[in-house]
């Protein structure tokens, strides 16, 4: 068997430890708030650990025999500092124990044991008393992924044979056993923004592996806990630059699923905060993977139903994109048109809400290419029957920059948008668009009022022509019906 040897002296900080992006920890009720200490990850699959050698610097750590029961252990104050490596593992003996809390009343003693030793090892790794050695780091991990690597409860919905409700009026499943699961997550993060953590030791243990199991947790219901392991996972990317392409391709692949197979998935909103913050530290020029990634996995997250959930993430992430290289606000317009909603009047409104942030972050160029299918959109909007749709759609004449782009492109944007801001003055049924559409109309006349009243007197000819056409067409089924009601008199034949 290996023997694993412990390195004497400080480890030298890993040169990406600087490279967070930002995340503060989950709020709510987590364990201490001191700085974080070293410990080292590693995954449930791996073999038993070795024993440790000795060496210059301290004594022999070695995993003792398994516990056959739950029984509380001397505090580490209570022991020498030489012992505390070995009852450090035997605590995590304690930990690795499964109990059942579906069932309040059941095992109460062994619970609060567990849950006692739990917060002693995060104060332990907190409070970086001493250095953690390898065989520790890696017991550890094993025992982090034997509590939280579990089949997760199905959802609601799931074998009852319904249809899903929509997951924002769903009451959020709470995971039972969270108490203990808390202090585990927590003490998982303690190790990883840990600046004693030595990446190139503890990526042994938080492998591709490690990280693939983490992934498959964000489905979890319990909010808590995703707000955890978006915490975790984010500390990882910043940390572990080994990981960070799996990581991008990772969640690559859980989008791909939810977008063309589920469209069911608890945890979209937590990866795109991730993702938003990895994106903001793309450098430039950006490599065409990312581009791709745009394209590909965020443009299409706009189709499934569920989108209001996780929308806000979405839209800082597509922004996002559109900041660092203006020139990729075209691909996004014409991404958002591609996906725009037929029916959904309250996704039509997130849609416009996101439209007026990339337009923000538009330049003139780019916003000329794709100006004419984008007011042809607006235009539907601006007649839309739903008047928040037509509300929202009037509201883009509010900011400033976009109606700098509108009035320098407006020979062009006003002829297609002219008929939809008459016919809204004329029989909308909203005050509210009315009196919006009112004042979009009376700037476009203060714009330029040669072009209005060149646009104003086609729309008139535009009418008269329709007008001429359908009396033309009334009358065709006038004479049809008179042709059709003399014939009938004639083929009538008097019954005696």
């Amino acid at each position: 068997m290996l023997k694993k040897i412990m390195k004497g002296g400080h480890k030298k900080p890993s040169k990406s430890e600087g490279n967070d992006f930002g995340f503060g920890p989950p709020g709510g009720n987590r364990p201490g708030s001191g700085p974080a200490s070293n410990v080292v990850v590693n995954h449930a699959s791996r073999t038993a650990a070795a024993p440790a050698s000795t060496n210059n610097v301290g004594p022999v750590v070695v995993a003792p025999p398994p516990m056959q029961s739950i029984e509380p252990l001397p505090l580490f104050r209570d022991v020498q500092v030489s012992e505390r490596q070995n009852l450090f593992l035997r605590k995590l003996q304690v930990c690795c124990f499964q109990l059942d809390f579906t069932d309040t009343l059941k095992a109460v003693r062994e619970k609060e044991i567990k849950r006692q030793t739990l917060l002693e090892l995060v104060d332990f790794i907190q409070s970086g008393s001493g250095k953690i050695t390898e065989t520790c780091q890696e017991e550890m991990i094993k025992m982090v992924s034997v509590n939280i690597f579990r089949c997760l409860p199905p959802a609601s919905h799931e074998n009852t044979g319904q249809e899903a409700a929509d997951p924002e009026e769903e009451e959020p499943y709470l995971e039972p056993s969270w108490p203990h699961l808390q202090l585990v997550y927590e003490l998982l993060l303690r190790y990883v923004v840990s600046s004693d953590t030595d990446t190139k030791v503890a990526k042994r243990y938080i492998d591709h592996s490690f990280v693939l199991k983490l992934l498959d947790l964000f489905d979890s219901e319990d909010p808590r806990e995703r707000e955890y392991l978006k915490t975790i996972l984010h500390r990882i990317y910043g940390k572990f630059m080994v990981h960070r392409p799996f990581i991008r391709k990772a969640i690559n692949n859980i989008f791909y699923r939810f977008i063309y197979e589920t469209e069911r998935h608890s945890g979209i909103g937590e990866l795109l905060e991730i993702l938003g913050s990895i994106i903001n530290g793309f450098a430039l020029p950006m490599k065409e993977e990312h581009k791709l990634f745009l394209v590909r996995a965020l443009m299409p997250l706009h189709k499934p139903k569920p989108i209001s959930v996780y929308h806000q993430q979405l839209s800082y992430c597509i922004v996002q994109f559109v900041e660092k290289d203006y020139k990729l606000a075209d691909t996004v317009i014409r991404g958002l048109l591609k996906y725009w909603p037929l029916t959904n009047c309250q996704k039509e409104v997130l849609f416009l809400g996101e439209l007026e942030e990339v337009l923000e972050a538009t330049q003139s160029a780019e916003f000329q290419r794709c100006m004419v299918p984008l007011f042809r959109q607006i235009a539907r909007c601006l007649t839309s029957s739903h008047f928040q749709v037509a509300e929202r759609a009037l509201f883009l004449w509010n900011n400033e920059h976009i109606v700098s782009l509108i009035a320098q492109n407006r020979s062009v944007i006003l002829p297609i948008i002219f008929e939809a801001l008459e016919k809204n003055i004329q029989t909308h049924w909203n005050q509210a668009v009315h009196g919006l559409t009112v004042n979009v109309r009376k700037m476009f006349l203060e714009m330029d009022t040669e072009l209005f009243e060149e646009c104003q007197r086609q729309y008139t000819e535009k009418e008269s022509r329709a007008k001429e056409v359908e009396e033309h067409r009334e009358q065709t089924w006038k004479r049809l019906a008179d042709a059709g009601a003399r014939r009938g008199g004639e083929d009538m034949v008097t019954a005696n």
